[in-house]
């Protein structure tokens, strides 16, 4: 199915899924008996027709080739992306060769194969001719820029003036003043179309009565607020690097415009955040020859999953260019290959240099709110109440993060560990590490957390 001729495995069809009730749908589905017709060819096309409670079985087909992830086509009427029956299909695919047999894709399948290559290539097209054509009237493009900086430095001046006068009154006055005085700030910095300043100005109003220590929390978000405000007030004045970084924290969008960099590039995580609008995906890969960490994010509307898809453990050869802005984020660009399985796994650092990095990477993003690192040959401990990972050849440890000790990943994590070291993939910052992809100490298969 692909060039390397390797297929997936089970959970990392799985990993696909939208929920959980998808999961336990698909892997019911994940057996010949309700496949008829079912193929594939070597350019990385699974189709199928499964039977349903209709009359009519359902058509169902992928494109695991896809330069964003997989895609699916399904004539069921489910909105879940991927329905029951791509996954069930792609388990069947994945269960060896000979369970979906080579041959070249009926009509409706190739059709549809066909049409979604042809509209990327038109999308490729339109692209360049948007972009050349953006970029024919620089001065018009430069005075909209200075508008849009006047705006912003106007809403950071006056969101300066409602900190001081917070820190006047005393802390206290932010619980009595409610929500509503924050959601008003915010609308604020969004008129001053600084969605950075005005998502900070949210994550504020949310800590007041928050719990114990709440004060200590505000005054610490307060100070990193002031500090961001300050940094583009006084930008002309910070090193490129900063500025950019400021640039991007404050909400200006940035292109990746930096040099594409080919890699083999393994998936060491991928996990969705949603909130009332929106929801994120992020894809955590590792460089196999430049030894560098990446982010891609990818998004969907409220209830729909992001298109962009890479189960942990595939490995992909393709090009990757970095956003601006000093983060990790960066943009796929050319896939060389379609991703597959892979028994990389990245190099393990120990307990003391993953706080050396992340006191690193804040040196760079005062901001940021976590790092990412893998540590190796660390051992899951109890301390307490709470969850820690010890480094086996020290007597230094990390605390899990609250929001990690409260999802089932951490007992997925122990059991792998079993008391022996273990290789774990995650994000480490002020609040603690939070694992999200383990490797048993010999050879196996990586454990998603998250």
């Amino acid at each position: 199915m692909t060039q390397q001729g390797v297929r997936w495995t089970a959970d990392q069809v799985l990993a696909l899924a939208p929920d959980a009730a998808s999961r336990k749908a698909g892997s019911k589905l994940g057996a010949a008996g309700p496949w008829s017709e079912a193929g594939s060819t070597d350019e990385g096309t699974v189709w199928g027709l499964c039977r349903g409670s209709g009359s009519k079985p359902y058509q169902t087909v992928i494109d695991i080739a896809d330069s964003t992830g997989p895609a699916y086509k399904c004539s069921c009427p489910s909105r879940k992306f991927p329905c029951k029956h791509a996954l069930g299909l792609l388990l069947l695919w994945a269960g060896g060769e000979g369970t979906v047999p080579r041959g070249q894709a009926p009509d409706w399948a190739g059709e549809w194969i066909e049409g979604r290559r042809r509209q990327a290539e038109e999308k490729r097209t339109a692209g360049a001719a948007s972009g050349a054509s953006s970029s024919g009237d620089p001065e018009a493009a430069r005075r909209r820029a200075e508008r849009r900086a006047e705006r912003i430095t106007a809403g950071a001046a006056e969101l300066e003036q409602r900190l001081t006068d917070l820190l006047r009154g005393g802390l206290a006055t932010a619980e009595q003043a409610g929500y509503g005085l924050w959601e008003e700030t915010a609308a604020r910095m969004v008129d001053a179309q600084a969605p950075g300043l005005a998502a900070r100005v949210r994550e504020l109003g949310a800590i007041p009565a928050s719990g114990p220590g709440w004060p200590v929390r505000l005054l610490e978000e307060c100070a990193l607020l002031h500090l961001l405000d300050q940094g583009w007030l006084r930008r002309e004045r910070l090193p490129d690097g900063l500025a950019a970084t400021v640039r991007s924290r404050i909400g200006l969008p940035g292109s990746a415009d930096g040099p594409p960099v080919r890699d083999h590039w393994l998936v060491l995580a991928q996990y969705d955040t949603t909130d009332s609008h929106l929801t994120t995906r992020r894809i955590w890969l590792y460089g196999a020859e430049s030894d560098r960490t990446v982010q891609l994010l990818s998004y969907g509307a409220a209830g729909r999953a992001p298109e962009l898809a890479l189960p942990v453990g595939l490995s992909l050869d393709a090009e990757v260019s970095v956003y601006p802005g000093g983060r990790l984020r960066v943009a796929l660009g050319e896939q060389f290959t379609p991703p597959a399985p892979a028994t990389l796994r990245p190099p393990g650092v120990s307990v003391a240099e993953a706080a050396a990095r992340y006191g690193e990477a804040l040196r760079d993003d005062p901001w940021l709110d976590s790092h990412p690192v893998t540590l190796g040959r660390v051992i899951p401990t109890p301390d307490g109440d709470d969850w820690q990972l010890v480094d086996s050849g020290g007597d230094l440890a990390l605390p899990l993060s609250p929001a990690a000790q409260s999802r089932s990943g951490l007992w997925r994590l122990v059991a792998l560990s079993g008391g022996t070291p273990v290789t774990v993939f995650g994000e480490y910052g002020h609040r603690g590490f939070t694992p999200l992809t383990a490797w048993p100490e010999g050879p196996g298969e990586p454990v998603p957390l998250c």
